[in-house]
C-alpha cells in the first residue's frame, strides 16, 4: 500500500518500431523484465519520414510471443489508413496471442503525410469530416469487437454479417481513446476504458492544459452516466523534465496524479532525437515505480 499523502500512478514505455527482429524482441522482453505495466507503439506506416518503420500490429503479435506479463498496445490507432473490420479482425488475434494482455489506444489520426495521412489517395479530409470517421470508425469497431455478428452501414464505414468470436478480454479489448476536442471528449467518455493526452497547448503550461481537458472529460461522462478509469499522459510533447532524474520523475508523476492522472508513458530512450534520455536514469524510473498502481 502507498504511504499516507504518497500518489503512486502506473509506469509505461512507448517502444519504437525501428528496430528488426530479433533485436526487437529483445527490446520488448527488456520492457517486461524492467516492470512497466504497458508497452506503447505508434501505429503508423512511416513517422514522419522515419524508415524502417515497422507495422503495429505485426510487431505486437510478435511482442506477444516473446513476452508473458506486461500490457501491449497502440498509440494510436486511426482512419487514416485502417478500415474497422480487418483491423478488429488483427485486435481480436493478437488478444487471444496475448493471453488478453492488449489494449487499443485510439484516435483520429494526424495530417502529416510522411507519416500516414492521405497515403490511400482521394481528397484531403476536413477537419469535421476527419471528426465524424473518428467517431464513426470507434462505434464500428465496439460493436465488431462485442460481436458475435455485425452489420453497419455508415456514412465512411460498413459492415455486412461479419461472424467474429469473442474476445479473451469481456466484453472487448479496451479502448484507450485519445480526444482533446468536445466531440473526442466525448467518445472517450461513451467508448473509452481510458483516455490518453500529451498535455500539449501552445503557449500553456502543460499542467494547466491536463487540468482543464481532464475537467472536461469529467463532465462528459457525467452526461454519459459513466466513469473512465485510466486517464494516462504520455510524456515527451512538453517542456517537463520527465527523465532528468528519478526525483524529477517523481515529482512530476505526483503533481500530475492529482489531477487525476492515473498512467504516465515515458518513451524508450531513442539518441539523436527529443526523445533522448539517459538510459540509466530511464532504468533508474522504471526500478524505483516497478509495480505501482491505482486499483
Amino acid at each position: 500500500m502507498p504511504l499516507e499523502g504518497e500518489i503512486r500512478v502506473r509506469i509505461s514505455t512507448v517502444m519504437w518500431p525501428t528496430a528488426s527482429w530479433p533485436e526487437a524482441g529483445e527490446l520488448w522482453r527488456r520492457a517486461e523484465d524492467l516492470g512497466f505495466h504497458h508497452a506503447w507503439v505508434y501505429d503508423h506506416l512511416a513517422w514522419r519520414g522515419t524508415t524502417p518503420w515497422y507495422d503495429a500490429y505485426t510487431t505486437l503479435a510478435a511482442a506477444a510471443a516473446v513476452t508473458s506479463r506486461i500490457r501491449l498496445g497502440t498509440l494510436v490507432t486511426s482512419p487514416n489508413f485502417r478500415h474497422p473490420v480487418p483491423t478488429a479482425h488483427a485486435i481480436r488475434t493478437i488478444d487471444h496471442v496475448s493471453g488478453g494482455r492488449l489494449t487499443v489506444g485510439i484516435g483520429s489520426g494526424g495530417t502529416n503525410r510522411r507519416s500516414d495521412a492521405g497515403v490511400l489517395g482521394g481528397d484531403e479530409w476536413t477537419r469535421g469530416e476527419r471528426t465524424a470517421r473518428f467517431t464513426e470508425w470507434t462505434t464500428l469497431l465496439d460493436r465488431l469487437l462485442r460481436g458475435p455478428e455485425t452489420t453497419f452501414e455508415g456514412a465512411h464505414y460498413s459492415a455486412r454479417e461479419v461472424l467474429a468470436s469473442p474476445c479473451v478480454q469481456r466484453p472487448r479489448v479496451p479502448f484507450m481513446i485519445a480526444g482533446d476536442g468536445p466531440r473526442g471528449l466525448a467518445l472517450a467518455a461513451r467508448y473509452g476504458d481510458g483516455w490518453v493526452t500529451s498535455g500539449h497547448a501552445e503557449g500553456r503550461a502543460a499542467r494547466d492544459v491536463v487540468r482543464d481537458r481532464v475537467a472536461a472529460l469529467r463532465a462528459a461522462c457525467a452526461e454519459e452516466g459513466r466513469e473512465v478509469g485510466n486517464l494516462m499522459l504520455m510524456t515527451g510533447f512538453t517542456d517537463d523534465p520527465w527523465l532528468a532524474s528519478p526525483a524529477a520523475f517523481t515529482d512530476l508523476a505526483g503533481r500530475y496524479a492529482e489531477l487525476g492522472i492515473t498512467e504516465i508513458a515515458l518513451h524508450w530512450p531513442r539518441p539523436g532525437t527529443q526523445w533522448d534520455a539517459d538510459m540509466t536514469v530511464f532504468e533508474a524510473i522504471a526500478a524505483e515505480h516497478r509495480g505501482a498502481d491505482r486499483s
